[in-house]
């Protein structure tokens, strides 16, 4: 018998297997804890809660560790391209040349939308928020396709997985176009997945947009930094619903409505808010932190602290990296980075932050290096689901192979009336 635990309730032990992970991690499995001794656990937000087991991504937020399938974010980011790092999320290996050769051959001839797809953009008011239309039109996309395809079966799987990664990024385009009046641009064969997303964001009828490649190494190495970080707000959304039988696209939907939300995938929208505010009004960045370190005034450090990290982000340090070296090569001058690089500094070396452990998270830089490639802060979201797709489509495909699979239903702790009786109308 293996290692357990020992729980005692009312005078009677339970013991309860503990679990091991393959990094070490242990928890207590309480899955027959109901079961057998009537009670529940309670944890407001599954801080403490693991949901499921996953061979998709590890994170060590005490050590600042994040790895895809094993493999270190730091080599990932410096080697890699997103589609090779989706390839490795959704099918557990990096793939061989032939492997790599017919993925990319399926994301391109998947890029275009059915035309009668195009339609619906007609349908969203100009001033529609780019997610919402991002959300809506993957959840079309299964009226189009899921006819023709039965996502359980591998390479039918293939082909569909290929074909959302490339159409979010064609939808994600389109929605930006429709925005601003202009037409469409359909994706083109010959360009790599980021070069694809910026010549369909920037190019019109009479010039094409060509990326310097700078612009296109920085966009790829967001993407790849943005791929999948366990079991985060959308991620278990998409498991959630996956468990229900949903298909793909239906999953995938509700993940990008749950990034949608300010404290998830907002994030990064904030912190350029919040050095615009600084930028504009004037205040030092030390006078900044220290509103922030006053807590009756309501401003908060954003980009700052992380739900697992309680070290730096890797992803962070790699992009302040990448920010510094795009500006370099687009001899960009951004006010907002130098603001950042004070604000960063001031933070890191007051003791309220660091005793706190709040250090420089993924979305402090991120939002740098999406606004010098010019893209809009209203995108700044759909941006991050663009990246996030293939963790959807992996943690998606891990929970509809899973033979022992059930559906989700967390239990809870009811504080609501006691019986009461129901009085007539006349009487209340």
């Amino acid at each position: 018998m293996g290692e357990t635990a020992t729980i005692i309730i009312d005078g009677t032990s339970y013991e309860l297997p503990v679990v091991t992970g393959t990094e070490g991690e242990r928890a207590i499995d309480i899955s027959s804890l109901r079961s057998t001794t009537g009670l529940i656990t309670l944890d407001d937000g599954y801080g403490n809660t693991g949901s499921c087991q996953s061979a998709i991504t590890f994170i060590d937020g005490e050590k600042g560790i994040l790895r895809y399938r094993g493999i270190p974010i730091e080599d990932l980011a410096e080697r890699s391209s997103f589609i090779e790092t989706a390839e490795l999320l959704i099918f557990g290996e990096l793939p061989d040349e032939e492997e790599r050769t017919e993925f990319r051959h399926l994301l391109s001839e998947n890029a275009a939308l059915h035309r009668d797809m195009r339609k619906h953009f007609d349908g969203f008011p100009a001033d529609a928020h780019p997610m919402a239309i991002l959300s809506a039109m993957i959840n079309a996309l299964q009226t189009h396709e899921l006819h023709d395809i039965e996502t359980t079966d591998a390479a039918h799987f293939k082909y569909a997985a290929a074909g959302l990664i490339a159409k979010t990024r064609t939808i994600a385009a389109a929605s930006y176009k429709s925005h601003i009046g202009q037409p469409i641009a359909y994706p083109r064969y010959d360009l790599n997945y980021a070069e694809n997303f910026l010549h369909m964001m920037f190019s019109v009828p009479y010039r094409d947009y060509e990326p310097t490649p700078e612009v296109a190494h920085a966009l790829n190495m967001f993407l790849v930094l943005h791929a999948d970080h366990e079991q985060n707000c959308s991620t278990s959304t998409v498991r959630m619903v996956a468990s229900s039988g949903a298909n793909m696209y239906s999953s995938v939907s509700a993940g990008v409505n749950a990034l949608w939300g300010r404290l998830h995938g907002g994030a990064n929208m904030a912190v350029i808010e919040m050095l615009e505010h600084i930028r504009t009004t004037g205040i030092t960045p030390e006078a900044y932190l220290a509103r922030v370190k006053d807590r009756s005034s309501g401003v908060k450090l954003m980009g700052f602290g992380h739900r697992v990290y309680r070290n730096f982000d890797p992803r962070a340090r790699i992009l302040k990296d990448a920010a510094d070296k795009l500006l370099d090569a687009m001899h960009v001058t951004d006010p907002l980075l130098d603001i950042a690089r004070e604000v960063e500094q001031a933070a890191l070396a007051d003791d309220y932050f660091a005793s706190r452990r709040l250090y420089p998270n993924v979305d402090f830089y991120s939002g740098i290096i999406l606004r010098a490639i010019g893209i809009p802060l209203d995108m700044f979201t759909v941006m991050f689901a663009i990246g996030r797709t293939p963790g959807w489509i992996a943690h998606w495909k891990e929970v509809t192979d899973n033979p022992r699979q059930r559906i989700y239903r967390p239990r809870q702790v009811y504080v609501g009336n006691p019986l009461s009786q129901w009085v007539p109308r006349s009487e209340r």
